[in-house]
């Protein structure tokens, strides 16, 4: 039986469905969110009615109000960030020989994404043991990932957008990591990243300012590449129980997944996840005085 075609995805920018071969597995891809301005009715809905019969499985872990529509049909496995805080850990042997054969699998352009593609071409086996605990450690950013996880993790910080490597990743995590050139290309990928975590740590220090219990960081003039903005948000949560940054396009609230805060209800998003969130820039005001009522950010008092 032949590897199945991969593609890479994000919720907000969905292949043609004419490009992806014969029947399709769709994985770790959230239902398109309305407040980022991508909604559900623009982006994922004509993906579906374009893919039709030939969608085999959609399997995703991200909050989103619609998933009870889709609760009737045995294709789609919906949950919510707190059920799985990992896409990999809801695919299992049972569920993979239910979707039968499949000819693309299409996956979240990261860590999660990928592993969850791994283990669906292994028939619902994890790529090595305590994958499905690496996949979960790293979405949630709670835990510590093993050794292996941690520099994968780092290589996709750098080459998320490289389709040939995220082909080459998928493979090699479903040859059980034996392919010895490709071990060394992630650990090549996961040292580049250094340079970007420096200087990551180094807009943290300088433009982070905490206000009540959020850090604002404002990205305005710093190029997009030149960081990295879940590290970005990591550090900020060091300083305060939200962190926030604003760049050109978007406000992205983030806060530890943990925390118990929802930024999906608090910003009337329709899904994603609910401890982190994008809203488009011209929507600032709204989140200062969203954290503001929520007594986060002095300013608005609660009510």
């Amino acid at each position: 039986m032949s590897a199945p075609h991969l593609a890479f995805a994000t919720p907000r920018k969905l292949p043609r469905a004419t490009s992806l071969e014969g029947r399709v597995v769709v994985l770790d891809i959230a239902f398109a969110a309305d407040g980022t301005g991508s909604s559900f009715e623009k982006v994922t809905a004509p993906f579906l009615a374009a893919l039709g019969d030939r969608l085999a499985a959609w399997v995703d872990h991200h909050d989103h109000a619609l998933h009870a529509r889709f609760r009737s049909d045995p294709r789609f496995t919906l949950c919510t960030k707190a059920e799985h805080g990992a896409c990999p850990e809801m695919i299992t042997p049972e569920l993979v020989a239910r979707a039968g054969q499949v000819d693309t699998v299409a996956c979240h352009s990261d860590f999660d994404g990928l592993y969850a593609a791994a283990k669906w071409i292994l028939g619902g086996v994890e790529p090595y043991p305590g994958a499905d605990a690496d996949a979960r450690a790293i979405d949630t950013r709670t835990g510590t990932p093993s050794a292996l996880g941690a520099r994968v993790d780092r290589a996709l910080r750098v080459d998320s957008r490289d389709d040939a490597f995220l082909t080459e990743v998928v493979r090699w995590l479903a040859g059980h990591c034996a392919d010895g050139s490709v071990t060394a290309r992630v650990e090549a990928a996961a040292q580049r990243y250094d340079a970007i975590e420096a200087r990551t740590r180094e807009v943290a220090g300088e433009r982070y300012v905490v206000r009540g219990s959020v850090a604002w960081c404002d990205l305005t003039g710093v190029p997009p590449r030149d960081v990295d903005k879940t590290e970005l948000l990591l550090l900020g949560q060091k300083l305060a129980t939200v962190s926030v940054f604003t760049d050109a396009q978007n406000v992205t609230v983030a806060a530890a997944f943990e925390s118990g805060l929802d930024f999906l209800a608090m910003l009337g998003v329709a899904g994603g996840m609910p401890t982190r969130v994008s809203v488009p820039r011209s929507r600032e005001p709204e989140v200062r005085a969203a954290l503001a009522r929520a007594g986060l950010l002095p300013g608005v008092s609660r009510g």
